[in-house]
């Protein structure tokens, strides 16, 4: 069942309210008014939105109202809108013209019929809000804050180990953890973490239950501590699961006298199943209460959040994967099929293992199904499983998608809705991160109370939080601890796309939909030069994304010019992996337009000027449209650009165009094989914080207004045989440097001295197949901030510099293809061992020197 999400967008609506009051754009007959009266009645639906997102789970009307009430939100988020992007385009103006600023906003320059317009909306807008006021009265809402509510949820240690499937080597690592360091005083804690449904709890069960376990620990113990982290309640589980004991204290300190003596010089091991508790003085407080018992006694937790698992665990956590096609057959044969009954037959064998892909190696997915199918033997029925989404299909209490719902019912309503447009991304995509970031950006659901924060850096951190929650996985990072890209699992893709309910469509040119709802679609077609979009979807007329499920190369004119023509309310415009030779010159009319890619389209030679009206785009993806032969003259008009990824037959980077360009924060430039300059006006983008130059063969230097760049955090410069850094002035100024990356410069010979400006910053550095860098400056010492340092394909290095020691935060060496450097470091006997000696964990050649846990999963090549 879909639910509607609207606190958190409505909160930042409201902010876009109160924030206009007091600006000039409102101040003509009537607007101000009709705007103060819109916050008034918004703010007086927003406290009761908790409440009433509570209660829509089982009470159909309150959705109903809820989704009228969206539908009227997003109106007033477009009327707004287009106010500040009025505003912003007469700012814009006024500048470009150097006229002197007018007191009256709304001078004869602005026509009469946007402020007669503007004034309309508004009114009807609200008529339409007061509507919705007086019916929440019905309902009785509570305007106190609504948490989640805690559901009980119990599990048991009880298993047949004849019936798990595929899970010996997962038991085998974790019983190995559990028997080692015997001896160990301190209480050890392993957990095991995982996506809903993998089998965290069933692996627990074989470890609890294994011979070896029995045997070694004096006293086990099992708890489902689930949502509720109530030390009190948890102690009297954790002494009422030990054999022969019944709790009857109900205060807190006889239960902890009890729990002590119970523990008293025993060796024990407790499982805690299914935790949620993100409050690490909680855990804190219980497990000091943990520790009487004999050294090598053992916790294992199993959980779906990184996080937990990170501040619980002693030991690195057990990331349990998903099972084998192979495995997951089995697992659907064990529960559609009376024993043996399957050779019967070999037809809906062969569908089951259609339908085991499905369940992307998750046990419960694949149990679900194949109760469905349980002694079913219609093909039609095998075929419309097979054929059907998961989510559209009747499933049970502990079924699949009811376990992992219970993932997103945890997750404050900002996350909700940024998880809810991952349906946004078709199945097995594989997902870069700055993309899906921006995406957030475009629809206006990353906010903050702390107007000084970066909203990349909101995106960011809402990423890490579903990432800890389990909700991404195959997460790829740069050297630098960035991450480049991750999937969505199959099953959570469906998740989305049932939380986000009608609002999401993919769409086919038969769909049979009602599109007056539908506000993002992923388009699901291919071969789509000769065909126009489907009439149908012509009434998505408050449509705010669109994309395409696969690359579907060549598309017709008309197909790009109606899609600009018709859905004025684009805020994200994903036009990857198309190929057609224009944009409309009507472009620049998308004023909510946000985000715009036309990456990958290898016809695409030039961009209408008209695109620089665009005073709200904040993302223009131009990535490997090598025939681009130049950018628009008014590119610098761009005021809200924060994202450019650009590929092109450039010569010369535009120096008054990079100049207005004062909001970008992201600059890449990638196969740009003409470029021979970036231009001075690189100066004036001192809010960059990331610049990637890669594969610019032709581009001999970095221009000197580099050291102006006082933001830089990162920046990547990739296979450009050209270029020449030794004079190093273009980096002295770059006083924020986190991250460089070189790679592929041969004529690089010596490190810019610039970087020593860096000293305080630089915490990750870089170097790979320069051929002509023969030496490391002396100045390497000063790094004082360097964590990581990666020395890979240059063969022509001898020695490491006198003073690497002194690099005390250095935690990772990895020297790699550099025989001569190799040797000098070679363990104990290297001329440069002691100089290396102190970094934690070193990679020379064959493998780790010095392996901890948390080089056991981790790839020898991130760069």
């Amino acid at each position: 069942m879909a639910e509607t999400i609207l606190s958190s967008f409505a909160e930042g609506v409201l902010g876009k309210l109160v924030s206009l009051v007091g600006q000039e754009i409102v101040l003509v007959g009537g607007v101000k008014s009709e705007i103060k009266k819109l916050e008034s009645t918004f703010s007086a639906i927003r406290a009761v939105l908790s409440d009433a997102e509570e209660q829509q789970t089982t009470n159909h009307a309150v959705r109903e109202w809820l989704e009228k009430l969206k539908d009227v939100v997003y109106d007033v988020d477009d009327v707004l809108d287009e106010l500040s992007t009025e505003a912003l385009r007469r700012k814009v103006e006024i500048h470009g013209s150097k006229l002197k600023e007018v007191s009256n906003f709304f001078s004869r320059s602005n026509p009469i019929s946007f402020r007669f317009k503007i004034g309309h909306k508004i009114k009807e807008i609200r008529g339409r809000l007061d509507n919705i006021a007086k019916d929440r009265r019905d309902f009785q809402f509570s305007t106190e804050q609504v948490e989640n509510a805690v559901r009980e949820r119990t599990s048991h240690s009880s298993v047949q180990e004849s019936d798990v499937i595929g899970r010996e080597n997962d038991k085998e690592h974790i019983v190995r953890i559990l028997l080692e360091s015997e001896n160990d005083e301190s209480l050890s804690v392993i957990p095991i973490v995982g996506l809903g449904g993998l089998g965290k709890t069933t692996l627990a069960k074989l470890v609890y239950h294994d011979r070896r376990v029995v045997e070694n620990f004096e006293l086990r113990m099992w708890v489902c501590v689930s949502e509720d982290f109530d030390i009190k309640k948890l102690i009297k589980k954790i002494l009422e699961s030990i054999p022969g004991v019944h709790c009857e204290y109900t205060e807190l300190d006889p239960m902890q006298r009890c729990l002590q003596d119970n523990l008293n010089a025993k060796k024990f091991v407790l499982v805690l199943d299914d935790v949620w508790n993100e409050d690490f003085t909680k855990w804190t407080e219980l497990k000091n209460l943990l520790m009487g018992g004999a050294s090598g006694s053992k916790i294992v937790v199993t959980t779906r959040i990184i996080k937990i698992a990170s501040f619980m665990g002693t030991v690195s956590a057990y990331e349990l994967g998903g099972l084998s096609d192979d495995e997951c057959l089995s697992i659907l044969v064990k529960y559609a099929f009376e024993k043996g009954h399957e050779k019967w037959h070999p037809k809906l064998v062969e569908i089951g293992k259609e339908i085991v892909t499905k369940c992307g190696g998750i046990p419960l997915a694949v149990r679900t199904l194949g109760s469905l199918l349980y002694m079913n033997t219609d093909d039609r029925e095998w075929l419309r499983i097979r054929d059907n989404d998961i989510w559209k299909l009747k499933q049970q209490e502990h079924d699949i998608l009811p376990a992992l719902k219970l993932s997103y019912k945890q997750l404050p309503s900002y996350l909700k809705q940024c998880f809810a447009y991952c349906s946004m991304f078709p199945k097995g995509f594989e997902i870069r991160w700055e993309l899906m970031i921006n995406y957030w950006m475009a629809q206006g659901l990353l906010s903050s109370s702390n107007k000084s924060q970066q909203l990349e850096d909101i995106g960011n951190r809402y990423f890490n939080e579903l990432m800890s929650r389990s909700f991404f996985q195959d997460i790829q990072m740069f050297f630098d601890k960035e991450v480049d890209c991750c999937k969505i699992h199959d099953l959570m893709v469906d998740l989305a796309q049932q939380v986000i309910g009608i609002e999401w469509s993919n769409v086919y040119f038969d769909s049979q939909v009602n599109f007056e709802r539908i506000r993002h679609v992923l388009f699901a077609e291919k071969d789509l030069f000769e065909k126009t979009i489907p009439a149908s979807l012509l009434n998505a007329k408050k449509l705010r994304s669109f994309s395409f499920s696969y690359k579907v190369g060549p598309i017709n004119k008309s197909f790009v010019e109606t899609l600009v023509l018709r859905f004025k309310c684009l805020r994200a415009l994903d036009l990857q992996d198309s190929e057609f030779e224009e944009l409309p010159s009507f472009v620049g009319k998308l004023k909510h337009l946000r985000y715009l890619s036309l990456s990958e389209n290898c016809r695409l030679k030039a961009l209408p000027n008209s695109i620089c009206k665009l005073l709200n785009l904040q993302c223009l993806d131009l990535w490997n449209c090598d025939q681009l032969e130049d950018l628009p003259r008014d590119i610098g008009k761009l005021v809200s650009l924060r994202y450019l990824r650009l590929t092109s037959q450039l010569i010369c980077m535009p120096d008054k165009g990079l100049q207005g360009l004062t909001s970008l924060r992201s600059l890449l430039l990638s196969k740009c094989n003409r470029l021979t300059s970036l231009s001075e006006g690189i100066r004036r983008l001192t809010s960059l914080r990331s610049l990637h130059i890669q594969d610019c063969p032709s581009l001999p230097s970095l221009p000197s207004g580099m050291r102006h760049l006082t933001a830089l955090e990162k920046l990547v410069i990739w296979d450009c045989e050209e270029l020449n850094l030794i004079e190093g002035e273009d980096m002295q100024g770059l006083s924020s440097l986190r991250s460089l990356t070189i790679v592929g410069l041969p004529k690089l010979v010596a490190l810019p001295l610039g970087l020593q400006h860096s000293a305080t910053t630089l915490q990750y550095l870089c170097i790979r197949n320069c051929g002509g860098l023969t030496t490391l400056p002396d100045w390497l010492q000063a790094l004082k901030s360097l964590q990581r340092l990666y020395i890979i394909e240059c063969p022509s290095i001898l020695s490491l510099p006198e003073g690497i020691e002194c690099l005390t935060t250095l935690r990772e060496l990895v020297i790699e293809k550099c025989p001569h450097l190799s040797r000098r470091c070679k363990t104990e006997t290297g001329e440069d061992w002691a100089k290396i000696s102190h970094i934690p964990d070193i990679y020379i050649e064959s493998g780790w020197i010095k392996v901890n846990e948390s080089n056991l999963h981790q790839s020898n090549s991130e760069v």
